[in-house]
C-alpha cells in the first residue's frame, strides 16, 4: 500500500518526510494557487525533500500541449508523477505519453468505464475522489471497488491512488477491497493514529508501571532501614 500527503506546502512536505513511513506527495492545481510561487521551483523543492514520488498536474486543455508540459515536468526531477485530467485530450495525451518513461495518472476519475479507458490509455495510476462521490450521494467506496475490481479482472496494470480521504473511514473500507494508495492531509493522516481504547491503555500501562517502581523504591528503602534484628525503624 501506498500512502501520500496532500499539500503543496513545504513545511507539512518535510513534517511528512519526518514521519519516515509516508511514499510521497501529492499536489493539485488549488494546492499549488495557494502557495503564491511557481510551479517549477516548487515542485524541485518538494522532490528534494522527500525520497518517494511528487506528483503535480497540467494544467493545458489539449492533448499536444499536456504532453509538452509533462515531458518538462519529468525533467524536473526524477521522482515526479504527472497528473492528467480525465478527458478525451487528457486520455490522448496519457496515450502518446505511455512507454516514454513519463509516469502518469489520470484524476478525476468518477466511474467504471473512466477507470478502464485510463488503464487502456496507459496510465500508471488513476485517481477517484472517494470524500467528492459521497458529497454528491454516491458509495464512493461501492464505486472504487467496482474500478479495482474491474482492472483486476481485465488484468490491467493500473493502480488505483484515492484521494479525498477525509477518515479512518475511508480508509478502512477501501484498504479491503484491494486499492493499493491512498492521498490525503496530513491533519488527517495524522488523525488516524490514535483511538480512544488505545489512549486509555497506554495510560493505563504508564500507570502502572509507575505504581510498580515507586512500590519498588518504597521496598528498598524499608530494607535499607531494618537493621540486624530485623526491626524496622519508625
Amino acid at each position: 500500500m501506498k500512502l501520500y500527503v496532500d499539500t503543496a506546502d513545504l513545511g507539512e512536505a518535510r513534517r511528512a518526510a519526518e514521519l519516515g513511513f509516508v511514499d510521497g506527495i501529492t499536489t493539485n492545481p488549488s494546492l499549488v494557487a495557494r502557495q503564491r510561487t511557481a510551479l517549477e521551483p516548487l515542485v524541485r523543492e518538494l522532490a528534494a525533500i522527500l525520497d518517494g514520488d511528487v506528483w503535480c498536474q497540467v494544467v493545458s486543455a489539449d492533448a499536444p500541449a499536456m504532453v509538452a508540459e509533462a515531458r518538462a515536468m519529468h525533467g524536473w526531477a526524477a521522482n515526479v508523477v504527472v497528473k492528467l485530467p480525465m478527458s478525451l485530450e487528457g486520455l490522448r495525451a496519457a496515450a502518446r505519453l505511455a512507454d516514454t518513461g513519463v509516469r502518469t495518472n489520470m484524476t478525476l476519475v468518477y466511474s467504471v468505464p473512466q477507470a478502464l479507458l485510463a488503464a487502456k490509455a496507459g496510465v500508471a495510476w488513476i485517481s477517484p475522489y472517494v470524500g467528492r462521490m459521497e458529497d454528491t450521494g454516491i458509495s464512493g467506496a461501492n464505486v472504487i471497488g467496482e474500478m479495482v475490481d474491474a482492472l483486476a479482472a481485465q488484468g490491467l496494470p493500473t493502480r488505483v491512488l484515492v484521494a479525498s480521504v477525509r477518515g479512518p473511514r475511508h480508509l478502512a473500507q477501501l484498504a479491503r477491497r484491494g486499492v493499493g494508495g491512498f492521498t490525503m492531509p496530513l491533519e488527517v493522516l495524522l488523525g488516524l493514529v490514535g483511538h480512544p481504547m488505545t489512549d486509555r491503555g497506554q495510560e493505563q500501562f504508564l500507570a502502572d508501571w509507575e505504581r510498580a517502581v515507586f512500590d519498588g523504591r518504597s521496598q528498598g528503602a524499608t530494607e535499607a532501614t531494618t537493621d540486624q534484628t530485623g526491626r524496622v525503624d519508625a
